[in-house]
């Protein structure tokens, strides 16, 4: 399951929704399967590759500074669109958190989740620390979330280190699946053979 871009869950919604959730076994988008790294139940990522330009951002980072997409240029960059608000979320938070410790000390790698949230940095800090999240977070992701086309949450871009939009998930991801995308963007460009060399001309 995701939650739709611009919903806003009110206690009775937002009861509604989760039991909705638990109904639908904590999915995410697609066909029925595992939530990454254990959540019982919950359905896989529905993928699009575009192949198209990243739109820029400069977006405030919790706890302080700003992360714009000019100072990750060159880099692997995965970015996770979520909210407070919204159920699945949460079980995306254990395959990213692994995901960051092996490898945040990569310099061809970044990893961001993004809040589209609205009510403020203090609502976003609340969930982070009771999630346990430990990549980094930057806010006010709505307007970027609504320029890629996220239609739901969580949405997850990944992008290649020239700026384009390699693979775009709508639901639930595995790590695994990102770590085969980040082998995919890191091996070595197959050189063009150079053509064959005309036999010489008859004397």
């Amino acid at each position: 399951m995701t939650i739709p871009l611009g919903y806003r869950a009110t206690p009775s919604a937002w009861l509604a929704t989760v039991a909705l959730t638990l109904g639908l076994g904590l999915a995410g988008c697609g066909d029925a399967g595992t939530a990454p790294d254990g959540a019982p139940g919950a359905e896989t990522a529905a993928v699009e590759r575009s192949l198209e330009p990243s739109p820029p951002f400069d977006l405030a980072r919790l706890g302080g500074g700003r992360v714009t997409s000019d100072e990750l240029a060159g880099r692997i960059v995965i970015v996770d669109f979520w909210a407070t608000w919204c159920p699945p979320c949460e079980f995306q938070v254990p395959g990213l958190n692994a995901f960051w410790e092996a490898h945040r000390d990569e310099p061809d790698i970044a990893l961001f989740g993004i809040s589209v949230d609205t009510a403020g940095e203090d609502v976003v800090a609340d969930w982070v620390a009771q999630k346990d999240v430990r990549y980094p977070v930057l806010l006010d992701g709505e307007p970027l979330a609504r320029k890629i086309g996220a239609l739901g949450f969580p949405t997850l871009l990944i992008i290649t280190p020239d700026g384009l939009v390699h693979e775009q998930h709508v639901g639930l991801i595995e790590r695994a699946t990102l770590e085969e995308a980040v082998a995919q963007l890191r091996a070595p460009r197959a050189e063009p053979e150079a053509p064959p060399e005309a036999p010489p001309a008859a004397g």
